[in-house]
């Protein structure tokens, strides 16, 4: 069985360590604090420069919920458009109702405007009020995949959930675990789920290469990256399955 690996750049220089460590997917984000949200026009393009395997920035025009305003709207589907002039091979986005439901109708739209480009819709899954409907009405959108976790902070504590949306969801959509996802559970993950595709932040803080530091300012310059050992175990084990 042929497995992928996703995992979140949030700088150019973790683009270059996923891929050669053995990602086959990038989900560009900004904002890490906010959990990632949409990627400049510059970082989309030095990305693309960069990477042969797919990428898929973001379209998150804020941090917080998913119940977005008619501009926040607008700005979704220019962000979308912007990814298909530069290249990319798809976006991430999802859109919620203010009671937690899926936005079906602004979901389509954007759906419709990403053509050909993949789409993923991301862990405001996670947020839903019933996730047997909410998953048939991602289908009924067009959607690819769905990111989530299972309704649980981390993918191994939703894990009975995870596996019960890979069997509804029958091959019709396919179901990405993500959030907590480490070279440590993932086998663990495939083998008892069933899923074919994982998302993984494969976090690593960095240090900054300053030289000299205002130390009045009592602030903490690390910044997010990723592990590329980290990343290369998890490509390992899911080629040895």
């Amino acid at each position: 069985m042929k497995y992928t690996l996703e995992t979140i750049a949030f700088n150019i220089e973790s683009c270059r360590l996923a891929q050669a460590a053995g990602a086959q997917r990038i989900e560009l984000c900004d904002n890490s604090p906010e959990g990632g949200t949409t990627p400049s026009y510059g970082f989309i393009k030095a990305a693309r420069k960069v990477l042969s395997i797919d990428l898929f920035p973001i379209i998150r025009p804020r941090g917080g919920d998913f119940f977005y305003s008619d501009d926040e709207f607008e700005i979704m589907k220019a962000d979308i458009q912007v990814c298909k002039d530069l290249g990319c091979d798809g976006v991430v986005f999802g859109i919620l109702n203010d009671n937690a439901t899926i936005d079906t109708t602004r979901c389509k739209v954007l759906v419709q405007l990403a053509y050909p480009m993949s789409v993923t819709f991301h862990r405001a899954f996670d947020r839903i009020t019933n996730p047997t409907q909410a998953l048939e009405d991602v289908i009924a959108c067009g959607f690819e995949r769905i990111l989530t976790s299972g309704f649980y902070p981390t993918a191994t504590e939703g894990k009975d959930n995870l596996k019960k949306l890979i069997e509804l969801a029958d091959e019709r959509i396919i179901i990405m675990p993500g959030s907590g996802v480490r070279s440590s559970n993932i086998k663990q993950l495939a083998e008892i789920i069933g899923a074919v595709e994982f998302h993984s932040s494969a976090r690593k803080m960095i240090e900054s290469k300053m030289n000299a530091l205002n130390n009045n300012m009592n602030e903490n310059l690390q910044s997010v990256g990723v592990d590329e050992e980290e990343i290369r175990q998890m490509a390992d084990i899911l080629t040895s399955l």
